[in-house]
């Protein structure tokens, strides 16, 4: 297939919000950007845009290719990507997923106001606890290791496997997307070197753009909501952005060197190798899926466990062990999943393969898949920005639904490339930057704090509005970090 080129992109405005990119050549449906017109400046000369194009050549894909304002360059499908596979006629591509499957964000919330966790004698050593208790960085591994059956465990079980033993309370699992377990879990597809690479690195954060935030709720936009997911302005929050580490990255590996010789083996004609892919119905199409499912379930699993060492270092630093047990889930959700939902297009019903590649489900008020808690506002989003600004609690509106298979953005998204922002740093004291911003970080190594410094990000308020303003969720709270763990 010839290659969609740049310079052949013509985008064209339908609004405040939205790109359309017409379909040409071998495009079987359009493309769809989110952006105003001060994001899309910068996106309009971006490779990306020749991703969502590639994507749309897939078979079996139905509505448009789209991307959410927070769009980059990524392995095959672009970074804040989102395109959806008729169940019966389409495909699914370890591409549209990515490495870290089911990396996502859970936000913790605490009963301490932000003065109190801020004092000079309980801050450094909170963090230096945390630091030291939660393995950060890459390669990093927890202090023990799971044995085959323990393991399979957490492929089947996902969240609830870490609470059976322990890590954290059943009330935890109603706050978190699919209860901490996706179904269609089939660990006879994941290989044994993805089980040797994940039997010890349960609870870890992981490098590069993984960390752990302690941060201030700094506004409300939206009080009812807030309310209803228990937060009030100057509370300690925690966010935790991880993913399914070493054994989701071995799986996409192994089902991309099989993706490859069944998208030939099927005849699938692809404009970029990255996007490899088998259909759904065929047996390459059932073995991923049912892989994938075991990393999803594996990082709902990771973030519980550590959940539960963030209320084991509150309770130690601050001298009571209720202090963690007041400690709750607000939500977790991921953005690296594809899905089989039903959706309604063109007035009929009908069971998709949603991929969303660094995009975030986003249900609106009323979906009977939310937490009853939750039913009234919409699913919770939550959106980490850099670390020396903030980050965004949103919640789904009836727009996401409409127009984006109930998808938004997940993050602010890079505008520099991981060796372009260590060559910014050069020079600096960046940790000193950041303590003058207020922030604690800690973190293994000067290299990530340098590719993660707040220069490499859109402002995430600004991705924010975007998705706002397109209808697809609504602010709810912002909050602001105060200490930093990083790989």
């Amino acid at each position: 297939m010839k290659p969609i080129s740049l310079s052949s992109i013509r985008p064209e405005r339908l609004d405040d919000y939205r790109w359309r990119i017409p379909r040409t050549g071998p495009m079987r449906v359009d493309g769809l950007v989110y952006a105003d017109d001060a994001l899309f400046a910068a996106i309009r000369n971006d490779p990306a845009l020749v991703q969502v194009c590639n994507v749309a050549t897939l078979p079996g894909i139905v509505g448009p290719s789209m991307a959410m304002p927070d769009i980059h360059w990524g392995y095959g499908f672009p970074i804040g990507g989102v395109a959806a596979f008729d169940e019966d006629e389409g495909v699914i591509s370890p591409g549209g997923v990515g490495y870290d499957i089911s990396c996502g964000v859970r936000l913790l919330r605490t009963t301490l106001p932000v003065e109190e966790v801020r004092h000079e004698r309980r801050l450094g050593p909170l963090v230096d606890a945390l630091f030291r208790e939660i393995p950060s960085g890459v390669g990093k591994t927890t202090r023990g290791r799971l044995n085959r059956r323990e393991l399979k465990g957490v492929m089947l079980r996902g969240a609830g496997w870490a609470v059976e033993r322990g890590f954290g309370r059943p009330a935890d699992l109603e706050q978190i997307e699919d209860r901490g377990c996706m179904p269609g879990a089939d660990p006879a597809a994941v290989s044994e070197r993805a089980v040797e690479r994940g039997a010890a690195q349960l609870g870890t954060l992981g490098s590069g753009n993984h960390f752990l935030e302690l941060q201030r709720v700094d506004r409300l936009y939206d009080e009812k909501a807030a309310a209803v997911l228990g937060l009030v302005k100057g509370q300690v929050t925690v966010s935790i952005h991880t993913g399914s580490r070493g054994f989701g990255y071995q799986i996409c590996e192994d089902h991309l060197r099989k993706m490859v010789k069944a998208a030939a083996r099927y005849g699938i004609d692809l404009p970029d190798r990255q996007l490899c892919c088998a259909p759904l119905t065929s047996p390459e199409g059932r073995a991923y899926l049912g892989a994938m499912a075991c990393g999803a379930n594996f990082a709902f699993a990771n973030r519980q466990v550590i959940t539960q060492r963030v209320r084991d270092c509150f309770g130690k630093v601050f001298g009571e062990q209720e202090t963690g047990e007041r400690i709750g889930v607000v939500y977790d959700v991921c953005h690296n999943l594809a899905k089989l939902e039903t959706h309604s297009l063109g007035g009929e019903k009908r069971r998709l393969c949603v991929h969303r590649k660094g995009a975030t489900r986003c249900l609106a008020p009323g979906h009977p898949d939310l937490p009853a808690a939750y039913r009234a506002i919409g699913q919770p989003v939550l959106i980490p920005g850099d670390m020396g600004r903030y980050s965004y609690v949103l919640c789904g509106d009836p727009g996401a639904e409409q127009a984006t298979f109930a998808s938004s953005c997940h993050g602010a998204g890079r505008v520099l490339s991981r060796k372009k922002a260590r060559a910014l740093a050069r020079g600096r004291s960046l940790l000193d930057e950041m303590a003058e911003r207020g922030v604690l970080v800690r973190s293994q190594g000067r290299a990530t704090v340098a590719e993660e410094m707040p220069e490499a990000y859109k402002d995430v308020a600004e991705v924010v509005a975007s998705v706002e303003g397109a209808g697809l969720a609504r602010r709810v709270a912002r909050l602001v970090p105060f200490a930093v763990i990083k790989g």
